[in-house]
């Protein structure tokens, strides 16, 4: 655990500096031996993966932040270390780099990762500061970047999950152009109406070990959400809760029932499928993030095309099991993930770090990372610029992200989410009942997180 005094000398450190962006200098310099060297990380790479961030980082930011610097009187050489690996293999390396008391000053971290880093005193909390883009950072966002009640970087990207629909298949079966459930009945009663139709699978609910994260992310836990609960709810792992047992019970009712396809569930491309025959009008109602209209079903590009998707696709919020039953007394629910940027607490210059985090994550910054390929930022200011021609995106960025919850930032919680998945997976496969299933996970609970919160 990270010692109190080395965080307060740190905030110290930082406070010294102002924290002012305008001024973006004269906090730190590399004194009589030249340069101060600063380096950014992130799972990305030029012309590989997450090739638009790298090629932002490279070519926008690291000029930029260097020539700010210089003209504040303040001689900085940022560089880049790409990568373009498994996310894994980018955790561990990067684990590895900073336990050793390296590592570069500016790390990207993926959300779920962060109670960890913190936990092993990687990353520090940010200090207070009076930077502008707090303000415009929805409190739901900027959970992302929170451990115990404390920030410890600045989130930069996020996501949220909606309920898409085929509105042509809707037509068809007699169901409105615009809908908006309100509840898990209404979701299952338009799903039987969709069951009419030959050839259409009614409901696309991830299930199993063969969706991977997707069921946990996509099904499990907005679900759960909606139950009224969080898969940790700060102190210890959900086990079989009433709100669990109505989950998987509401799995049961949707394969039991002949609403979803419980064999495309166990194929291993079966997400993939999913996606196609919604594309195709094989499949009426698919719970996704907004991934799926970006870069799935766009018209340009995407990986099962709709020339006619502006007009054929609809979204809505995913309803609580009834109204009022969600988390915190929601109406409607959803999850996100994302990315948080933060800095290295064994760094040799705190300050400029500092500033360069808080350079990479303002309107103007975040506003060219996603020129020409919009998507959801943490910042609403540039949400309302960049998503101002896409309203599906900009639904999720107004209406989503304020209600929005997150994964536990915990290391247990792939092993947790693995579980989550072979309940469902038996569940939908008719293996297990619901209270099995239910009783199967609790089980495992106990080995995947030692007993433990």
């Amino acid at each position: 655990m990270r010692k109190r005094t080395r965080r307060a000398a740190a905030a110290a450190v930082v406070a010294g500096a102002g924290l002012a962006l305008a001024a973006c200098g004269g906090s730190g310099s590399g004194g009589a031996g030249g340069a101060a060297e600063l380096t950014i990380s992130a799972n990305a790479v030029a012309g590989g993966k997450n090739t638009e961030e790298a090629e932002w980082i490279e070519d926008w930011v690291i000029p930029r932040f260097e020539a700010a610097q210089a003209e504040a009187g303040v001689e900085v050489d940022v560089s880049f270390e790409p990568s373009g690996v498994d996310d894994e293999q980018y955790k561990t390396r990067l684990a590895l780099d900073l336990q050793a008391g390296s590592g570069p000053d500016i790390l990207t971290l993926d959300g779920i990762w962060v109670g960890e880093f913190a936990q092993a005193g990687y990353i520090e909390p940010l200090p207070e500061a009076d930077w502008e883009g707090w303000r415009h950072i929805p409190e739901a966002v900027a959970r992302l970047a929170t451990w115990e009640g404390e920030v410890y970087g600045v989130p930069w990207g996020t996501d949220g999950r909606v309920l898409f629909y085929h509105k042509e298949l809707f037509a068809r079966a007699g169901l409105p152009a615009e809908w908006q459930p309100r509840g898990w009945d209404e979701v299952l009663a338009a799903a039987g109406q969709l069951a009419e139709l030959d050839g259409v699978t009614p409901l696309q609910l991830n299930a199993g070990t063969a969706m991977g994260e997707a069921t946990t992310m996509q099904g499990v836990l907005p679900l759960l959400a909606g139950a009224g609960e969080e898969i940790h709810d700060g102190r210890a792992w959900t086990g079989a809760s009433d709100g669990l047992l109505r989950v998987l019970d509401l799995y049961e009712r949707v394969y039991g029932g002949g609403m979803g396809d419980p064999v495309l569930q166990q194929e291993a491309q079966g997400r993939d499928r999913s996606f196609e025959q919604f594309a195709e009008g094989e499949l009426g109602i698919l719970v996704e993030g907004d991934y799926f209209w970006r870069a799935v079903v766009d018209p340009e590009g995407g990986t099962a095309p709709m020339e006619n998707r502006d007009e054929a696709v609809g979204w809505a919020l995913i309803p609580a099991a009834e109204p009022g039953a969600g988390v915190g007394g929601q109406d409607f629910v959803s999850m996100s993930g994302g990315s948080v940027r933060a800095v290295n607490a064994a760094g040799d210059h705190p300050e400029l770090a500092h500033e360069l985090l808080l350079f990479m994550n303002s309107a103007e910054a975040l506003t060219a990372a996603v020129e020409g390929n919009a998507r959801i930022t943490a910042r609403t200011d540039v949400n309302e610029r960049v998503l101002a021609g896409d309203p599906m995106l900009s639904f999720v960025a107004d209406e989503v992200l304020p209600l929005t919850t997150y994964r536990p930032p915990l290391a247990e919680y792939p092993r947790v989410s693995v579980l989550l998945q072979e309940a469902t997976g038996a569940v939908a496969t008719g293996e297990r009942d619901a209270a099995e299933a239910a009783e199967d996970y609790a089980d495992g609970l106990e080995d995947a997180t030692g007993g433990g919160g």
